[in-house]
């Protein structure tokens, strides 16, 4: 039988070694822990910096990528498109930083853009109510000017993609000869007036002079639904009916938009419209911009559509369609007449 006397003595010494562990660890071993922990802290400090100091050169030298491609782009650019016209179509929520990029490419480009149709939120509205209003335009305008309105590719966006034909027949055409033919100007007018009225889309006053290429920008954020948002549907059925009117169509977005598995661009470029336009996930900077112009330009040449940018896209961008004369031009020295010293003139005696 355990006695008193027993726990006693075992409760004395749990105690004691209890304190010799805090005397103990207070006093021999706390300097080698200290010294173990400032090592370590030393070791990260030092692996941040160097990290930091990584970042610093990797930011500069982007920077300054940036900075070059941006004093190169006219040089890039010239004469890529010289006298043609482009039509922009933006989707709601396109990006400005987008919009006056491809502009100011277009420009150095030698290109005029025409004007601007954008796309307002209830022409992507697929209930009854906007399709049954939509259908009745479409119908009255195709009578009027005696087009045959497109088999649709979805029942879901009929109304949406015979929209986009008949505005397509006002805004483009696909050669420079048939500028002058189809609809005319005042019923051009009248057409993209009655969509407007609606509230389906809004307009510059030029753009009725009907360019040969076009360039849709797609919103500067990905919808949440990805594939299954309206506006993305009706995106594929517009860019369909507009390369269809077109000489070249290109889809632009920003990087930020582009990026996700839902995003607009990445929809259609897994869609069959891809095999219809080319596609530029990063018309934003400079570099997504001169990837828009040449994309147009390749496919003028014959290329094929194609995907570009940064986000899932098959090249950088297209390969540029006139590259400058490496042979350099040789001026004739001011000198190349003067007589060395080793010529001798002939003296008649």
């Amino acid at each position: 039988m355990i006695d008193f006397r027993y726990h006693l003595v075992s409760i004395v010494a749990v105690f004691l070694a209890l304190a010799i562990g805090i005397v103990l660890g207070s006093t021999e071993l706390q300097g080698n822990t200290i010294d173990v922990l400032r090592t370590s802290s030393n070791l990260l400090k030092n692996e941040l910096d160097q990290s930091n100091a990584e970042r610093n050169t990797a930011q500069s030298q982007l920077q300054n990528n940036v900075d070059f491609i941006n004093k190169a782009e006219p040089r890039l650019l010239a004469n890529e498109l010289p006298g043609d016209r482009i039509v922009l179509v933006t989707e709601p929520g396109a990006s400005s930083v987008v919009i006056s990029g491809v502009k100011q490419a277009a420009a150095d480009a030698g290109a005029t853009v025409t004007g601007t149709v954008a796309i307002q939120p209830k022409f992507n509205d697929l209930s009854g109510t906007t399709q049954s209003s939509l259908s009745q335009i479409n119908s009255d305008l195709a009578s009027s000017d005696g087009t045959s309105l497109a088999t649709p590719s979805s029942d879901q966006t009929i109304n949406q993609q015979q929209a986009a034909q008949l505005i397509g027949t006002a805004i483009l055409a696909t050669t420079t000869a048939g500028e002058s033919t189809g609809i005319s100007t005042a019923d051009a007018t009248t057409l993209l007036g009655a969509y407007a009225q609606a509230g389906y889309i809004t307009i510059t006053p030029a753009v009725t002079d009907r360019a040969t290429l076009a360039v849709i920008v797609t919103p500067d954020a990905a919808p949440a639904d990805g594939q299954n948002d309206p506006g993305t549907q009706v995106l594929l059925v517009l860019a369909q009916e507009l390369a269809g009117e077109s000489a070249a169509t290109v889809v632009v977005g920003s990087t930020a938009g582009s990026s996700p598995a839902g995003s607009p661009i990445a929809v259609l470029r897994a869609s069959s419209a891809s095999s219809l336009v080319s596609t530029v996930d990063n018309a934003d900077v400079t570099i997504g911009q001169v990837a828009t112009i040449w994309a147009l330009a390749d496919q003028l040449g014959g290329g094929k559509p194609n995907s570009y940018g940064i986000s899932g896209a098959s090249a950088v961008s297209p390969v540029p369609s006139t590259v400058p004369s490496a042979t350099p031009t040789i001026s004739p020295s001011p000198h190349a007449t003067k007589t060395g010293k080793g010529d001798k003139s002939v003296k008649k005696k």
